[in-house]
């Protein structure tokens, strides 16, 4: 297969499996997909799910949020790991949003990378789900099949992300990158992998991958 074939061959095979694309962090707004996404950084999705329900209990807008304490915002968080950190990062993006953004989560990547504990992938997420911008946030899942997939050379996340930006229509970014998160999660794992299962690296990237990184087999 040429390129061309094997990015064809990966949108029509994501669209028969997944035409409905569920979104994986439950929110109401930008707000609390802001302060779920910011969560889910070393954590799982249905972990987040289950905490921040909690948490917006409390607090969903930024307002409620600074009248919280960083240690009652950790504590709440706890589970999802990194809790010093995100709570933080909560607290001080919060104050951020009031004073300088009117409380709104503003819809550019300077200006959401400027917040605190919020990286280019996050940001990316914001601006793809919450405001529809197109973007391609590039997690684990992504990485890993983009380079199984023979579409990038794996180096790191942002040359994936050149890559898939470069090579997927501007168009399909926004679902395009939440059906490749959810195949990787169900066809192509990190660990636990089956080759036979894994239908697009089977027929597209199978060869040279275990040619050249016969590890992905472990």
């Amino acid at each position: 297969m040429t390129k061309q074939e094997r990015v064809d061959f990966v949108i029509n095979t994501l669209n028969q499996l997944y035409p409905s694309i569920p979104i994986p962090l439950d929110h109401k707004d930008p707000y609390t997909l802001l302060i779920a996404v910011l969560l889910s950084a070393q954590c799982t999705d249905v972990r987040v799910n289950q905490i921040t329900p909690l948490l917006f209990a409390k607090a969903d807008n930024p307002f409620d949020m600074i009248k919280l304490s960083i240690e009652e915002i950790r504590e709440i968080i706890r589970p999802c790991g990194l809790s010093p950190m995100k709570s933080k990062g909560i607290y001080g993006l919060s104050h951020i949003l009031i004073d300088q953004h009117d409380g709104q989560v503003p819809q550019t990547y300077e200006a959401l990378e400027a917040l605190p504990a919020v990286g280019h992938k996050t940001a990316a997420v914001v601006m793809s789900q919450a405001f529809g911008f197109p973007a391609f946030p590039v997690d684990t899942h992504i990485h890993r099949l983009m380079y199984r997939w023979n579409l990038t050379n794996g180096k790191n996340v942002v040359q994936t992300e050149k890559d898939a930006k470069r090579l997927f229509p501007e168009q399909i970014w926004n679902d395009l990158h939440l059906q490749m998160i959810w195949y990787g999660r169900e066809y192509s794992p990190a660990r636990g992998w089956d080759l036979e299962k894994d239908i697009i690296t089977r027929t597209i990237g199978r060869a040279s991958v275990l040619k050249a990184h016969p590890q992905y087999l472990k």
